[in-house]
């Protein structure tokens, strides 16, 4: 059965400082043990914030729009600082007030919704700012969160064409060209999550292909580590992954992973054997609920149908790195049901598992 990387983490004070200098983990039948560098910075830890950032769009007023609503949060928990605060809403404002660099990134057909939207946030963001004067927390993160919520499909709405080409060895493979959310019904609970093919199409698109397929259905969670991983998608019998019953194969999945300032995914080799150590994937293992691909030891394009959850807190690890950050392909996260996660255990079943969004991107093999 497949097996990854295996914590080994304390629950002393001791243990906790030493995870944030070296995040120490052993293995068990995966890849071998290393050190990775850890650069300093402050993780995104939400994983609905990474899945924006992740859009394949070049407008610089929007980043700026996202960042200050994303930085409200910030500043709430560090003491509540209310001027920090009134400061990122005043600069949302800025940016708004001048929408037409906004709408210069997006196409003619698209400028009707997106002004609508724009408006939208302007009335929001006035909002906002009114209810920061109660200092009412909870109200004012449920209000931000609406607000980003807007700005995801602003950015969405960007997004012009599928941004590069997947190398021709891997046709033989659905792809994911954009998005799409699937619901995953459990014995404990829901979950939603958003796959991301922008960022990996073949791993994306192999999950949800599988989905579609119901492979998932019934199927057990097959190991759980508190606050570490949960992992499934190992079928009954002897097999440990999807066999292609057009081919009668198993159906491997390369490792595909998307570096920061790439402009494609690398394909059949981690980050760290590629020399890359220092090199950030744009989807990386800084939130609780991504979901990635799970694979051998030895064999970096050996995954097929088992994936696993990160269950680790991230604040707890160096800001912006760990250790599975480029030899694990992240393909998407967990946007609703991240509690269900805590209390999901080895046993428990995948009752289904649906695509309610994004069906339509999915591109299946040109058969001959």
């Amino acid at each position: 059965m497949f097996k990854i990387l295996q914590s080994r983490l304390k629950s002393s004070l001791l243990a906790l400082l030493l995870i944030t200098l070296s995040l120490a983990i052993s293995t068990l039948g995966w890849t071998p043990d290393s050190r990775a560098a850890l650069p300093a910075g402050n993780a995104i830890t939400d994983g609905q914030a990474l899945l924006r950032y992740a859009l394949p769009i070049d407008n610089k007023p929007v980043r700026q729009l996202q960042a200050s609503l994303e930085d409200i949060s910030t500043q709430l928990r560090a003491n509540r600082r209310w001027g920090a605060v009134s400061s990122d809403l005043s600069k949302a404002s800025r940016i708004l007030s001048n929408p037409a660099k906004i709408l210069a990134s997006i196409p003619e057909e698209r400028q009707s919704k997106a002004t609508t939207l724009i408006d939208e946030l302007k009335s929001g963001v006035s909002s906002l700012q009114e209810l920061t004067k109660s200092k009412d927390k909870e109200q004012i993160l449920q209000q931000r969160a609406k607000l980003l919520s807007l700005v995801g499909e602003l950015e969405q709405s960007m997004v012009k064409a599928f941004p590069f080409e997947v190398p021709a060895e891997y046709s033989n493979l659905p792809q994911l060209k954009g998005r799409a959310t699937v619901e995953i019904k459990t014995n404990k609970g829901d979950i939603t999550v958003v796959v991301d093919g922008y960022s990996a199409p073949v791993t994306a698109g192999n999950f949800v292909d599988l989905v579609q397929r119901g492979f998932y259905n019934g199927l057990e969670f097959t190991r759980s580590e508190e606050s570490y991983v949960l992992q499934t998608g190992d079928p009954p019998g002897k097999e440990v992954g999807f066999i292609d019953p057009k081919t009668g194969k198993y159906r491997a999945i390369p490792l595909e992973i998307l570096a920061e300032k790439d402009k494609a995914p690398t394909y059949g080799i981690t980050l760290e054997d590629a020399g890359r150590y220092l090199d950030m994937p744009v989807l990386p293992f800084s939130a609780f609920g991504a979901i990635a691909m799970a694979r051998p030891e030895t064999e970096v394009n050996g995954g097929s149908s088992q994936v696993f959850f990160f269950l680790f807190e991230p604040e707890l690890t160096p800001a912006g790195r760990n250790l599975l950050d480029g030899r694990y392909a992240v393909f998407g996260y967990v946007t609703e049901g991240k509690e269900v996660l805590d209390k999901l255990k080895a046993g428990d079943k995948i009752e289904s598992a649906q695509v309610i969004q994004g069906a339509e991107n999915l591109v299946q093999p040109q058969t001959a």
